[in-house]
């Protein structure tokens, strides 16, 4: 089959693109899925470059990078072995299944789950692993998981608009969650344009939040279509009196935040006393000036949200099929043009996300 493939951490060149890998055999309850179209995200980046390494101080760029280790180099701070296949929004057919798994899925359109549980325990967070990273995952023709990780779907959509969902929507959903986003609430989105930004954005105007999205200004009017209350520039020097002229206050009660960086100490001093900050991301920076001081004294609330619960996926699902959200496909590439795509998303010139699809 065809298949992308980690051979290591560093640069692009550590991504080799195979036309005869070998075709996954499902096990006990496993499915396999014929991959219809798989998503990017800067998870799988990450990975490559080491960049989730302490050895690392630096903004996602997508090269390797000097100091990381790759000891500690993925979302869970353990090795990750290699060969690995990437890729973790996976959109597809199952077209066959283990000895222990439901028949009934076979023919099925079906959305992996990318947070691979000990079921058994399911909210052990020691317990967690993730698709594409601990386990191959979808940047090929074809991948097996367990049948517990797919979720059948009946939408209109296509694979290519299906696969910009799974990890940029679950990772919004639960930063809201985990910052008990409510109807009323004042949040400011950080990165507005990209997969986890553009989905908070959504998922955010769902709950009847008060949304004010910080993006670029040359994708301000993309943004905007989205409908948040207001757009503000990214780069801009007094963000609270920005606020005030937008939206007639000059802080938020919620902070989403996917960017740090230098300009991190800004959004804090925006959120209002008794506030919440949620963090899901660093791609400006992962070290940050941090006075304790506004975050004491002003009775701050801050969480970090990484492995989502079971049923936030299941919550997805039923967005999708409601026509709640509506996914932001920004371009399509053959998974042949892999190295072209990934460079495509590195650049951040896009609005929404980019998927691979196989086969093509």
């Amino acid at each position: 089959m065809q298949a992308v493939v980690l051979t290591g951490h560093g640069g692009l060149d550590k991504l080799v693109f195979h036309d005869d890998w070998p075709t996954p055999v499902p096990e006990v309850d496993d499915v396999l899925i014929h991959v219809g179209a798989c998503g990017l995200n800067n998870t799988d980046v990450n990975t490559r470059s080491a960049w989730y390494s302490k050895g690392n101080m630096e903004a996602t760029t997508g090269d390797a990078l000097a100091g990381a280790d790759g000891q500690d180099g993925t979302w869970g701070g353990s090795p990750v072995s290699f060969p690995r296949i990437q890729g973790a929004d996976v959109a597809g057919i199952v077209v066959a299944v283990g000895p222990q798994a439901d028949v009934t899925l076979i023919g099925q359109r079906v959305l992996v789950d990318g947070w691979l549980r000990d079921w058994g325990d399911p909210m052990n967070l020691d317990k967690t692993s993730y698709f594409g990273s601990e386990c191959d995952g979808g940047y090929a023709e074809y991948t097996k998981v367990s049948q517990r990780q797919v979720h059948p779907i009946d939408c209109a959509l296509s694979d290519a608009e299906l696969a910009t969902f799974a990890c940029s929507y679950v990772t919004a959903e639960n930063m809201l969650n985990r910052a008990q986003v409510a109807a009323g609430d004042t949040v400011l989105v950080t990165g507005a344009s990209g997969g986890v930004g553009s989905a908070l954005v959504q998922l955010a105007n769902r709950r009847d939040a008060v949304v004010v999205a910080l993006c670029g200004a040359d994708k301000a009017k993309a943004v905007n279509d989205l409908g948040p209350a207001a757009v503000l520039e990214r780069n801009v020097t007094d963000i609270r009196s920005r606020l005030k002229a937008a939206i007639g206050r000059d802080t938020v009660d919620v902070v989403a935040d996917v960017v740090g960086g230098a300009r991190w100490p800004q959004l804090i001093d925006a959120i209002a006393r008794g506030g919440r900050y949620t963090c899901a991301g660093a791609i400006a920076g992962p070290v940050v000036e941090f006075d304790l001081r506004t975050f004491y004294l002003r009775d701050l609330i801050f969480t970090g949200a990484t492995v989502a619960p079971p049923g936030v996926f299941e919550d997805l699902v039923r967005y999708i099929e409601q026509g709640e959200i509506r996914p932001l496909l920004a371009a399509t590439f053959p998974l042949s043009q892999f190295h072209a795509a990934q460079q495509a998303f590195i650049d951040k010139h896009h609005v929404g996300n980019i998927v691979v699809c196989p086969g093509t």
